[in-house]
């Protein structure tokens, strides 16, 4: 009895967040090495299929960075990264093609769908919502061009909007076209938050294997519940926030930029740490806002 009115008490508790929340989109960028557990995968895409099922609008970013390592190396091919991006040239862009859109995304729409929920995969080889130009890194006063590779800069919201009223799921991949037709791969934290950005999402959750957002990068219990944005800049400035952990933050930044009204970085190694973030009062990672 005392277990059935905890439960009670749990949709009690999430009662409030359902009504707030109801019809309102939310993006999730997933990444990590969660994508590489499918037990962790699995809990994740539950959580937003339940978000559907209560009212909510999710729309899912993915990446898939380590599944294309891998399969680059099965296929001779080598691996480069120039400053944490993955050098395009023609050959390394079909496997991030294929492994994207045929394995990782597939993957996902096909476990979204066994639970019960609609969803369809958007990307080069379907239809495809992000647009990019090519982008270039700068190093000693010189341009580094690094193959295929791009940001993206805008979004077919119409289609996305389109799925979401309809109680489909869309499940994007980070891939791109430029205004030749081009294909460009992208930094999954950026089209995620470019896809928030444009849809003025509610949120933006960025799912990943890190806790959040650490005060000290050296410390693992200094991970800030909230932050604001001056706060952010001035970690960044000062060399706290860099790395893998900038561009989700740059993401989170890009979206509130555009008037998303919260974005959160949490770690998805934790039995829902999606619902826990948005449904309850005790978050798992870091809340990022104005």
């Amino acid at each position: 009895m005392e277990e059935a009115i905890a439960k009670a008490k749990t949709l009690i508790e999430a009662l409030g967040y359902i009504q707030r929340f109801a019809g309102k989109i939310i993006v999730i960028k997933m990444g990590g090495s969660i994508m590489d557990s499918e037990q962790t995968l699995s809990a994740m895409l539950t959580d937003v299929v339940f978000m559907s099922a209560v009212g909510m609008r999710p729309v899912v970013v993915h990446g898939g960075g380590k599944a294309i390592s891998t399969a680059m190396e099965q296929r001779g091919l080598e691996v480069q990264f120039v400053q944490g991006r993955r050098y395009t040239d023609q050959r390394t862009l079909t496997v991030v093609e294929h492994v994207l859109c045929n394995e990782v995304n597939g993957h996902l729409v096909e476990l979204i769908a066994s639970r019960g929920a609609p969803a369809m995969g958007l990307h080069t080889l379907s239809s495809g919502v992000l647009f990019g130009e090519k982008l270039f890194l700068e190093a000693d006063g010189r341009r580094i061009d690094l193959g295929s590779v791009g940001r993206v800069n805008r979004v077919n919201t119409k289609l996305i909007d389109l799925l979401c009223g309809s109680g489909t799921i869309p499940v994007i991949a980070p891939l791109a076209r430029d205004k030749t037709g081009s294909k460009l791969n992208c930094n999954a934290d950026n089209a995620a938050g470019e896809v928030a950005a444009s849809l003025t999402a509610e949120k933006l959750v960025v799912v990943s294997d890190t806790h959040g957002v650490r005060r000290d990068p050296d410390d693992p219990h200094s991970v800030a519940e909230s932050l604001g944005e001056d706060e952010i800049h001035r970690m960044i400035d000062a060399g706290v926030i860099t790395s893998g952990m900038l561009p989700k933050v740059q993401a989170c930044l890009r979206a509130l930029d555009a008037g998303v009204r919260r974005a959160h970085i949490v770690d998805g190694r934790f039995g829902h740490s999606l619902l826990l973030e948005i449904f309850s009062d005790r978050g798992v990672g870091t809340l990022i806002q104005k």
